[in-house]
């Protein structure tokens, strides 16, 4: 499928994922009958939608189409209520919504920024044993610490702009076996790269990030078409790493402010449990940072 299918403009965004998130959705689950003959699409028909969000089917039409991109608040609602949509769909539903709504002609994307300021690195620096590390919206890293970059095995092996955490768990030969649930990671990559395409579909730096993973990635191109929504702030993930052997960490993840787009991320375990000591283990083994320019984002502490 070209490119031009995959990533389009605001308005063919609204309408892809309303097309993509009608057909995740059957009529037993909305209590419809499927009725008798063959069903041509997989869940519910245009029509059905309508009557359930109570808009007219042309209405509806014309926003799958997108020749409608103004809808309502109380229709967008009874659309998400309609299609069954998680709270974070519903909101990624109502960004879509604003974006399609915007002029034809809107301003160029700004670039995402690359520079990380130094009082974060020293923070970073402070986080030590826990892996921690700083990335951008395309999940590029930008720095870390000595185990924030050993965490991932064998991310250390490519050169510093390739290091990008969609790219290792799709396109690295170890990332299936490194992480207890591949196909959660996975799934959750891909859904917080959706949401950003959804309201920016032209930003450089996301669709060449996603052009190159649909062209290498079968997995990413089958996740990519569902339109799935998703991010995850804070949790657990489970690592069997080649190093240190099986650890459990938990994790948060944190908007930082005055660096629009960039997030911290770190990795901590209960001292004293095996799973503190082997990320102790992970940051007192890992290598000497190599000598780089006190500007320069790519560096290790």
């Amino acid at each position: 499928m070209a490119r031009e299918r995959q990533i389009g403009s605001g308005n063919t965004e609204l309408g892809l994922f309303l097309k993509a998130r009608r057909n995740r959705v059957t009529p037993k689950e909305v209590g419809l009958s499927a009725g008798s003959g063959l069903r041509r699409t997989p869940g519910l028909r245009r029509e059905e939608l309508a009557t359930l969000a109570g808009v007219s089917i042309d209405y509806y039409t014309r926003l799958e189409r997108g020749k409608e991109t103004n809808p309502s608040p109380s229709v967008v609602d009874a659309l998400a209520r309609a299609l069954m949509l998680t709270a974070a769909e519903h909101g990624h539903l109502r960004d879509l919504v604003a974006c399609a709504a915007r002029s034809t002609a809107p301003e160029s994307p700004s670039p995402a920024a690359q520079t990380v300021r130094p009082g974060i690195e020293l923070l970073l620096e402070s986080l030590r044993p826990f892996p921690a590390y700083v990335v951008n919206r395309t999940m590029d890293i930008l720095v870390c610490n000595r185990s924030g970059l050993r965490l991932f095995a064998g991310m250390e092996k490519w050169p510093a702009e390739k290091r990008n955490v969609v790219r290792y768990v799709f396109l690295h030969p170890d990332a299936p076996s490194l992480f207890d649930n591949w196909e959660e990671q996975i799934r959750a990559c891909v859904g917080r790269l959706r949401a950003l395409v959804g309201i920016e579909p032209d930003a450089p730096d996301l669709t060449a990030l996603v052009g190159e993973l649909l062209s290498k990635s079968a997995e990413f191109t089958d996740l990519w078409e569902r339109y799935d929504v998703r991010w995850h702030t804070h949790g657990s993930k489970t690592f069997h790493h080649p190093e240190v052997g099986d650890l459990t960490a938990g994790y948060q993840s944190m908007q930082l402010e005055g660096t629009p787009g960039h997030r911290l991320v770190a990795y901590y375990a209960e001292p004293g449990t095996p799973d503190h000591n082997k990320l102790v283990l992970l940051d007192m083994t890992a290598p000497e940072p190599s000598p780089a320019s006190p500007s320069d984002p790519e560096r290790l502490l």
